[in-house]
């Protein structure tokens, strides 16, 4: 796998684009080494795990019960936080652990260190917008008019950054093709089971608190799979063979104007009656 190294910012921005947080979070979240989908399958498959992911975030159990809770919501934010944390980095230590006999960890220093710092910018921005909204409270009328532009503009680009992010999961696809989808799998699942293992249904009968907690894992796991399985067979991509030992990937298809296509114009085969004699009607100016 080729790292493209480059620009962080994925798309340029001016001083108007600030006045769109969701434009901003697309060129910071989404930097230019980050990969491109290999085909629209998978690009589709990534938008279902997408969904899916941004259910086990918020929790559904918020809008079953009583409507949504806006502060359990930013709880949530910061347990997500702390999950990625750690998680990522000893998800993404425990394989390269298992691709040390195909490869080393030198071939993916920098691969894996812009993805370190996109997942400490990614964390950063959301624990800045909690604290915002937690020391709302503490300050005049004026303060509180300014905090609140601030938190919503945070809180925009924070959601936008998080879709990104749920796609290329920190940029780590640039390490290896197959680590999103692992460590989609693996964050949803761990932000599930403490309900399972508490018991904790957060006020819903036990079917329902069964059905909404292991939903969302549950989906991603089954995207994840059909995901993975669609690099291997395609593309030969296998999780676990290191990057450096995985075949070359096809290349991107040659650019073309956009715009419809015109087909060429006049009989390719030239006139199968012969030159023209005349016209045929005469000269129609007289003589």
């Amino acid at each position: 796998m080729t790292y493209r190294q480059g620009s962080w910012v994925g798309d340029e921005l001016t001083a108007k684009s600030f006045l769109k947080p969701h434009q901003v979070a697309r060129a910071v979240f989404h930097p230019r080494w980050i990969p491109e989908s290999l085909d629209p399958t998978v690009e589709q498959l990534k938008r279902i795990r997408v969904i899916g992911g941004a259910v086990a975030a918020l929790g559904v159990y918020t809008f079953v019960e009583g409507g949504f809770a806006f502060d359990e919501m930013l709880d949530n934010a910061v347990t997500a936080s702390v999950v990625l944390f750690f998680l990522t980095p000893l998800t993404v230590g425990v394989m390269l652990w298992v691709w040390r006999r195909t490869g080393t960890v030198r071939q993916l220093k920098g691969p894996l260190f812009n993805a370190l710092k996109l997942l400490m910018l990614f964390i950063g921005a959301i624990l800045s917008t909690v604290l915002l909204f937690r020391i709302y409270g503490a300050f005049g009328l004026l303060a509180q008019l300014v905090l609140t532009l601030v938190g919503l503009w945070m809180a925009v680009f924070v959601i936008a950054g998080a879709v990104k992010l749920s796609g290329n999961f920190f940029g780590t696809a640039v390490v290896h093709r197959c680590l999103p989808p692992l460590l989609a799998t693996v964050t949803t699942w761990l932000m599930a089971i403490p309900d399972l293992v508490t018991g904790d249904l957060h006020g819903l009968s036990l079917t329902m608190g069964v059905v909404f907690i292991l939903g969302a894992p549950v989906t991603v796991t089954a995207i994840s799979v059909l995901e993975m399985r669609r690099l291997r067979q395609r593309y030969g991509i296998r999780l676990g063979v290191h990057p450096a030992a995985l075949p070359p990937l096809p290349p991107p298809p040659p650019p073309y104007a956009p715009g419809p296509r015109v087909p060429p114009q006049g009989n390719p085969y030239g006139n199968p009656y012969g030159a023209p004699s005349g016209n045929p009607y005469g000269n129609p100016y007289g003589r």
